[in-house]
């Protein structure tokens, strides 16, 4: 057994991973159950991993509007704490690798580290041109994920476990992918196994390691000065509105070697456009002075209180849960200019906003 497979599978590395598992979800019935047989269960995927007998659980998958819909596949707890002892140790490998301006599911990095950062372009040129990925998890191909692993991974156990995982994940998201085929593709191009589960910590990392070649590449041979991603949305910044054409469509030349396509050039949101009028981002439309949170955000966001106001009107809820959520939703909408916005949505009309003093002081 190679080292990285002893170190992944340590009871140590084993712990750590359950340990980070469980954070914000020590409260559902499964962690409790694992919990309450702890050794038990460590010592159990340990004696799988190390005689290569573990299989991963079948996915609960459920549609979330936050606000765009998305089908989330969870994993039962016991192969999330796998997935966490798998990128605690491959993690190192890759992070050296990545570029400084990826921001998603890295440590210091974040949401709005690369708000902030997007600002920092955005005062320093005057045309910016936002992309994202089209149907980016669901068109994740497995053997071109797989080679790109290969490529650092140089430890067969490891890589056998990444298969598993690859696996299991094989046809989760095959209803909400629009088949795409790419020159000098067959008929049997539609069968290549492909998509990641959205919910796994393995599908958050290796979206990164999916798309380095393309942050490399406009790094490296574009020589795009201001360039930053977060997960499939990402933006160039220049003083030149051609060139900017120019590396879109470089870009999406490079996109489809990956078998990737982004959303149409067509639609206003991904044009090269000046900066003071506004560049929608992350769900914020930033300017250089200032930053709005948009308009769909802020109805969501008073409608999912609402929701949460009566289920612990009703009490079907914990109060610590409401105040949770919304102490969590006024932090990241302090990242922009939202404080009118903040006043409107916290002052909502439930007697909850009214009559309790914490969460009074919360919301003014």
């Amino acid at each position: 057994m190679d080292s990285l497979y002893a170190q992944l599978t340590s009871f140590e590395n084993l712990y750590r991973a359950y340990v980070a598992a469980r954070k914000g979800k020590r409260g559902r019935a499964e962690v409790a159950a694992f919990t309450f047989n702890l050794e038990d269960e460590l010592f159990a995927l340990q004696d799988e991993l190390r005689a290569f007998t573990y299989a991963p659980g079948a996915y609960r998958s459920f549609v979330v509007h936050e606000p765009k819909r998305r089908l989330i596949s969870a994993a039962p707890f016991r192969d999330r704490v796998v997935h966490h002892a798998l990128v605690q140790v491959i993690e190192p490998l890759f992070e050296r690798r990545f570029i400084f301006d990826s921001y998603a599911n890295r440590k210091g990095r974040g949401t709005h580290a690369a708000l902030d950062r997007f600002t920092y372009f955005a005062r320093r040129f005057r045309y910016a041109l936002p992309c994202d990925v089209r149907e980016f998890f669901p068109s994740i191909d497995h053997a071109i994920l797989r080679g790109q692993l290969a490529r650092v991974i140089r430890d067969e156990p490891a890589l056998w476990l990444c298969d598993r995982i690859l696996e299991s994940g094989a046809g989760v998201l095959a209803g909400e992918y629009t088949p795409v085929y790419f020159p000098g593709d067959d008929l049997l191009a539609a069968c290549r196994p492909r998509g990641l589960p959205i919910g796994n910590l393995t599908s958050q990392f290796w979206a990164n390691v999916y798309l380095d070649p393309l942050d490399q590449f406009v790094k490296r041979q574009l020589r795009c000065q201001a360039y930053l991603r977060y997960v499939d949305d990402f933006a160039l910044f220049s003083d030149d509105k051609r060139e900017l054409a120019a590396w879109r469509a470089a870009a999406i030349e490079r996109a489809a070697a990956l078998r990737l396509t982004l959303h149409d050039g067509s639609m206003p949101r991904v044009q090269a456009r000046p900066v003071r009028e506004g560049i929608t981002f992350l769900g914020f439309g930033v300017f250089p002075d200032h930053r709005r949170l948009n308009s769909r955000r802020g109805h969501y966001a008073r409608r999912h209180l609402r929701m949460l106001a009566a289920e612990v009107s009703a009490g079907r809820l914990p109060l610590a849960r409401l105040s949770a959520s919304v102490l969590g939703w006024a932090a990241h909408a302090a990242h922009g200019d939202t404080y009118r916005l903040r006043c409107a949505v916290l002052s909502l009309e439930t007697r909850f906003f009214a009559e309790n003093r914490f969460l009074r002081r919360c919301f003014g």
